[in-house]
C-alpha cells in the first residue's frame, strides 16, 4: 500500500507554471538532456514541500533502446528527476551550502518504483524537506502519473565543490 500524498496531486494544477525550466536550471547544475524539471507547479515554505512536472515525450534520447518497442522511462532517470527536485527544495528552502558547491547525489533509501511510465506522460513530483544540515539534505520524494504514485524514496543529498 503506498503511502499518504506528501501533498494530494489531483491538488495541484500542472499548467500553473510558478518556476519555469530556465528559472529551476540558474540554481542547478544539470544541462541538456540532464535537465529533468520542466517547471516547477508548487511551493509552500512553511512546510517545505515543492512540486515539479516533467513531460515524458516518445521521442526522448532513451526510448530507443529502453525497451525497444514498448518505451518505459529507466527508474534511474526517475530517481535523478526526484533528486534535482530535492536539490530545488534546498535551494530555495534551505540555502546551506558554500559559495561554489551545489547538491550532489548522495543517497537513496526507501525507494520503491509502483509503476510504470510509458510516454507521452506527464509526471508530478513532489518533495517535502526532512532534514537541512551543512553536509547533508534529506527530501522525500513522490512520483506521480495521471493520480497514481509510480515512485517514492528518500533523496539525501551531499555538498560538491564546483570545478571549472
Amino acid at each position: 500500500m503506498p503511502p499518504l500524498p506528501i501533498v494530494d496531486p489531483a491538488t495541484l494544477d500542472p499548467t500553473r507554471v510558478i518556476r519555469t525550466k530556465d528559472q529551476i536550471y540558474q540554481h542547478l547544475p544539470q544541462r541538456y538532456e540532464f535537465a529533468q524539471l520542466d517547471g516547477i507547479i508548487h511551493m509552500d515554505p512553511a512546510v517545505g514541500t515543492a512540486a515539479g512536472i516533467r513531460e515524458i515525450r516518445a521521442d526522448e534520447w532513451w526510448c530507443r533502446g529502453h525497451m525497444p518497442g514498448r518505451p518505459l522511462f529507466p527508474g534511474v532517470l526517475m530517481m535523478e528527476c526526484a533528486a534535482q527536485l530535492a536539490a530545488f527544495v534546498q535551494h530555495e528552502f534551505a540555502p546551506i551550502m558554500e559559495q561554489g558547491t551545489f547538491m550532489g547525489f548522495g543517497g537513496v533509501d526507501r525507494c520503491k518504483f509502483r509503476g510504470g511510465v510509458v510516454p507521452p506522460a506527464r509526471i508530478i513530483l513532489v518533495g517535502r524537506m526532512v532534514e537541512a544540515r551543512t553536509r547533508r539534505f534529506v527530501c522525500d520524494v513522490q512520483s506521480y502519473v495521471e493520480g497514481t504514485m509510480v515512485f517514492e524514496a528518500l533523496i539525501t543529498g551531499m555538498p560538491l565543490k564546483m570545478e571549472a
